[in-house]
């Protein structure tokens, strides 16, 4: 079970911002592309935009089935640059994935990151150089768990200054 606490109060620490989680009405399935066997995350986000509540600046999605996006094999994420909205699938995230144990302390800290991540690139943020940022980017979970929990001192001042115009 994902610690949606836990995320909370990362999330709140890390943006200072109020956070609130909820129950989408989304129906990811009507975005499945039988083809490929995945979700089109590009899809559900125009639809997760169309839903934002009235209160929220930002909503991040949290996803079980594997996303894609056309010109990629898959994605752990995506997000509107300087836009409001952003989605993480669990699925390559999960050990399972791999043929592994379930490992669920692993699953929240890849979580986390990913999350970070996409809500790094609604504020403005693009892909970092830096391995050990959190905006670094992640083509595979090697990936994902070699990178930072954290922004880099660059990517900190750059989310610093796009809050303040916001």
């Amino acid at each position: 079970m994902i610690g949606l606490r836990e995320l909370e109060e990362t999330i709140k620490k890390e943006f200072g911002s109020a956070t609130k989680t909820s129950r989408s009405t989304i129906k990811p399935e009507v975005f499945y592309d039988p083809a490929r066997k995945q979700h089109h995350s590009t899809k559900i986000l125009k639809e997760m935009l169309d839903q934002l509540p009235a209160d929220a600046s930002k909503m991040i999605g949290i996803i079980s089935p594997d996303l894609f996006i056309p010109i990629l094999t898959f994605v752990f994420g995506e997000a509107q640059l300087n836009g409001k909205v952003g989605i993480v699938s669990l699925a390559r995230m999960r050990q399972e994935f791999y043929g592994l144990p379930p490992n669920q302390a692993l699953l929240q800290r890849r979580l986390i990151k990913e999350i970070k991540h996409e809500l790094g690139h609604t504020f403005g943020l693009v892909h970092c150089s830096l391995r050990e940022c959190v905006m670094s980017v992640a083509n595979t979970i090697a990936d994902v768990d070699a990178k930072g929990s954290s922004f880099c001192e660059g990517c900190r001042e750059l989310l610093r200054r796009s809050r303040k115009v916001r």
